[in-house]
């Protein structure tokens, strides 16, 4: 039986937690699911018990998704949160990639599908909704994200720019080690090296930071 999670789904609306609750709770992955109708009562279930897994809408009331994700992964940098919403504003992505997510998704998205992808960010990787991931990737050049900076900083070799890069669009080691033709080993030491080179903890912080600096150029 593989390692299971506790989930905390915030909505302010009741039928919505309710639906996913009802989806998530025969997962393999889940535990115990909590929820929480506002930020202040996410804040509690957060200190209360051992989450792993947020899942966030932005339109909640009093204080919005944006900023509770901001203050989420700010007190529980390992918390990976994902966002679940109606929203795509640029405004409001930007600051959601820059606290730390791990997902992007729209409320349309099918039930066995959220369920695929919460394996996926659980198992490290990133997801972005298809109109906001190509937002992410014009990002790169939007001078709101981008800081002033020398490409060598970080001493990245080639090849790590490679993995960084692969990293970045939400890849698996497995994924990375077949594309770029080499063993998982080697791409598990190669994004240990991108994590140490950049002073990043976790990939979301790598993948995060590479889109922000625009390391990848």
């Amino acid at each position: 039986m593989g390692k299971k999670y506790n989930i905390l789904i915030v909505e302010d609306h009741a039928l919505t937690r309710f639906a996913l609750k009802t989806s998530l709770r025969d997962a393999e992955f889940t535990d115990n699911i909590f929820e929480a109708s506002c930020a202040h009562e996410a804040y509690e279930m957060l200190a209360l018990h051992d989450i792993q897994l947020v899942i966030m809408d932005l339109g909640l009331p009093g204080i919005n998704g944006v900023k509770a994700t901001q203050e989420i992964k700010k007190m529980y940098k390992r918390v990976k949160v994902i966002i679940l919403t109606s929203h795509n504003e640029e405004d409001e992505v930007i600051k959601c990639l820059e606290a730390g997510i791990s997902a992007y998704c729209s409320k349309d998205i099918k039930p066995d599908k959220l369920i695929e992808l919460i394996q996926d960010i659980l198992n490290g990787n990133l997801w972005f909704d298809s109109t906001v991931s190509q937002f992410v990737l014009n990002t790169k050049r939007n001078s709101v994200l981008q800081k002033q900076k020398q490409e060598d900083d970080y001493n990245l070799t080639i090849k790590e720019k490679k993995v960084l890069s692969l990293l970045a669009d939400g890849n698996s080691n497995q994924q990375i080690a077949k594309k770029l033709n080499i063993s998982v080993n080697t791409a598990k030491v190669h994004v240990c090296n991108i994590l140490q080179k950049l002073s990043v903890d976790d990939r979301t912080q790598a993948a995060i930071k590479a889109i922000k600096e625009n390391i990848l150029g």
